[in-house]
């Protein structure tokens, strides 16, 4: 067990539970926090409700853990940010060579706003699910970018924080993995059954042997086949994902298509 209190930034998707498990595991108080920013995905606004219930009803052991839950309206960076995230446009390249699913700034607010949240509440510890493994790139999602948001964060607060990105190295087969081994099936039917048909069927491929045998060193998402001990996600499939933090593998397969 760790020492301090953790806050988990919580879409209610894979990654994020995933991560909220993570750190039921490793604090003895845990609480979560959700940003409401005009995304067009707003299913997740509902969804991560129905997870923290379920974890709640069948994660006895994590019941004294679990706390607050905490919804930030953050409408003004929909209002401020022209990508097909939170305007009705299609998904593309932009100038910069991102994907126009690219929010501008939207971790460095979410962690900046847990921050505020924490400080308050005596939560040291901000938890989130970004990926530099399979990811698109997004210069929000680079570990280098998070150990320097957490020592300005720890400056400009006046108080030390620290930023844990559990699945900072992991693909997704070992995040499948991970996510096994902190809450075993039942945690994996958690995730599938408040996900999208794409979810649930990369998960019933992700079999425990398959993700036992994921490789140490991440496979880029082009590379992963079954064969190799990876699930074999259909390209199509993933489109339909639901973004996380770092919507890696849908922006991937559209760049590929």
């Amino acid at each position: 067990m760790r020492n301090g209190h953790a806050l988990v930034l919580f879409s209610g998707g894979q990654d994020s539970t995933t991560c909220l498990a993570w750190a039921l595991e490793n604090f003895a108080h845990v609480e979560t926090i959700g940003f409401d920013y005009g995304q067009r995905h707003r299913v997740e606004l509902d969804a991560r409700l129905r997870v923290l219930a379920a974890l709640r009803e069948h994660f006895g052991h994590w019941q004294g853990r679990l706390g607050d839950d905490h919804v930030i309206d953050l409408a003004v960076l929909g209002q401020i940010s022209d990508c097909s995230l939170t305007q009705e446009k299609a998904i593309a390249l932009g100038e910069a060579g991102l994907p126009n699913t690219f929010v501008p700034g939207r971790n460095l607010m979410f962690f900046q706003l847990a921050a505020a949240v924490g400080y308050r509440r005596g939560l040291r510890t901000l938890v989130g699910g970004m990926c530099e493994t399979d990811y698109s790139g997004y210069p929000d999602c680079r570990d280098d970018t998070l150990k320097a948001l957490q020592a300005a964060i720890s400056l400009g607060m006046g108080q030390s924080f620290t930023i844990e990105t559990p699945l900072m190295w992991l693909d997704k087969a070992q995040t499948w993995a991970l996510a096994r081994t902190l809450g075993g099936q039942a945690l994996i039917d958690i995730v599938v059954s408040r996900r999208t048909p794409a979810t649930k069927a990369s998960a019933a491929n992700a079999t425990p042997g398959a993700m036992a045998a994921a490789p140490a060193q991440p496979a880029s998402c082009g590379e992963m086949d079954s064969s190799a001990g990876v699930p074999d996600i259909n390209r199509h499939n993933l489109m339909h994902v639901l973004h996380e933090s770092c919507p890696c593998l849908t922006d991937r397969a559209r760049r590929s298509s």
